[in-house]
Order: C-alpha cells, then structure tokens, then sequence
C-alpha cells in the first residue's frame, strides 16, 4: 500500500462503474426531456475560461456515450462488470485513481486543444467551440466514451486469457478484442485529424500510464479476486468486532462505545478488560 492510499484511499468511491451508469442514466434523462439542456453540460474550455461556466469541468460526465437503445443496456452492463471485475483485483483506491486520471486527462486535452486552436487559428480557432446549430463543433468529442473504453483495455491487459462470447456465440479471447481495439486506435490517431490525436491520446492515458509503469499488472482471475475481496470483508469485519473485548462481562467497543478498555499487566497473558473491572477482576496467573 502506498503513501497515497494510506492517505487518501479513505475517500475513494466504491461500486465506482454503477456511479457512472447512473450519471448516464441522468444524462439520457435530460437528454429525453429537453436536448438542447446538455449543451450546457459539455467539457467546453470556451465557455469554462470566458464565461465563468465551471460545471462543465463536471458536468459532462453526465453527456451518455452514446444514443439509448437495447444494445446501450447491454454495453452498460458489460461496463460495468469489467469495471467491477478490475475494482475488486485492483482494490477500489487503484481503481478510482484509474477512472479519475482518466477524466483529469480528458480534460486536460480539452483545455491543450482549446490552446492549440487559438494558436494556429487566432479567432476563426475560437469559433470553433462556439455553437453551430444545436451543438458544439469541437465540445462533443471530448465525452467518457475513450474513458470506458481504457475500461476495456484495461480488463484485456489484466485478464488476457479470459474468454468471452462475441455475438453471443463466438468464443474469443478478450487479449484478441483488445488487439484489434488497440490496432483501430492507433490507425484513427495516424490518419485522423488533429482533433482526433487529443481526444484519442487525452483519454487514453490513464491507460498508458497505468500499464507501461505496471501498476496494473496483476496475475489473478475474477474468482480469486471476488474472494479476496469477500476475505478481506471478512477479515476487516471480524478485527472491528473483536478489536477491544473485556475478559469478565464479554462487552466491546462495539457493544458499549462509552466504555474504555485497557490491558492488565499483572496478568499472565494477553488480557484485556472495561474500566470497570480493571481494577476488580482477579488476576491470570
């Protein structure tokens, strides 16, 4: 366990992915009840910088990756058990710091795009994050869709052997999908537009840092991690009841938060007792 997680794994989200479903399930609310509403949501640097609208660094969490049909609950579902599946082998501090980077460095292109656009293309550049119609030209590629696919390529990399049903009726191994995955992102970061270099390399990198530095490396099946974290539930469940239990009355911290307990030195042994036979039990010899 690092510094970090010693720190600061007390915050850490847990059942992170279902967190994220529901943000898009707010998303394709908002989106159903008025279209025009989630314009106001995207990672827009323009809009963040000039017009003092800094929800949006938030906000576009909610922007769905995609339109809502049947296949979206399937793709949600799948999501969401990989998401869960790497939370339980990574443990929820590794697995929030995954998400989270994720995030930070999409927004960070954004803002490297924003820069770059007014460089080279003075005012023309920051027309283009103004609105054309109903939407912004260069706001909507900055969305979670690359977020959940390092997701994916995530689970490839830590599960390469694990098989999955393609269509449901091809087995295939998850290491080949991310192969091919990882191939058509290289080629749309070659061929594609500057756009498309930001936005594939900003939301990918959580995932190349997380995997060339090896954090993510860990040799464990989905089984093994659902009962290492069972075990550790356990485990952490069984010190907090035990962890301060009088030796006369069978009392707790737990029982009897008011209480103080304390261990006696005369006796022979670990004992410990409450304050209030402390001082009347007879000794362990």
């Amino acid at each position: 366990m690092s510094g970090f997680e010693k720190k600061f794994g007390k915050y850490a989200i847990k059942n992170l992915s279902l967190v994220l479903i529901i943000c898009y399930a707010i998303g394709y609310v908002l989106e159903w009840v008025s279209p025009w509403m989630l314009t106001f949501f995207y990672l827009n640097p323009y809009e963040i910088i000039f017009h003092g609208q800094i929800w949006r660094l938030v906000s576009w969490i909610l922007i769905p990756p995609s339109g809502f049909d049947f296949f979206t609950l399937l793709m949600l579902y799948f999501y969401y058990s990989l998401g869960t599946t790497l939370e339980r082998t990574w443990g929820t501090y590794r697995y929030n710091v995954y998400i989270f980077s994720g995030m930070l460095f999409t927004i960070l292109g954004a803002f490297l795009l924003f820069g770059y656009t007014v460089l080279i293309g003075g005012e023309a550049g920051i027309a283009l994050w103004g609105i054309y119609g109903d939407f912004y030209q260069l706001a909507t590629r900055f969305s979670t869709y690359y977020v959940n696919m390092s997701i994916f390529l995530a689970f490839a990399s830590t599960y390469p052997n694990m098989q999955v049903m393609l269509f449901f009726m091809i087995p295939v191994r998850i290491k080949i999908l991310g192969i091919i995955y990882g191939a058509l992102l290289i080629y749309q970061f070659i061929l594609g537009s500057v756009v498309d270099k930001f936005v594939i390399a900003a939301s990918l990198m959580n995932f190349i840092v997380f995997f060339v530095t090896g954090r993510g490396r860990v040799h464990m099946t989905p089984k093994q991690a659902k009962r290492r974290q069972e075990f550790k539930r356990e485990v952490k469940k069984s010190n907090r009841n035990t962890r301060h239990k009088c030796a006369i009355c069978g009392r707790t911290e737990e029982t009897n938060p008011e209480l103080q307990f304390r261990f006696c030195s005369k006796c022979n042994g670990n004992y410990e007792y409450c304050e209030e036979h402390i001082f009347t039990h007879t000794h362990v010899q």
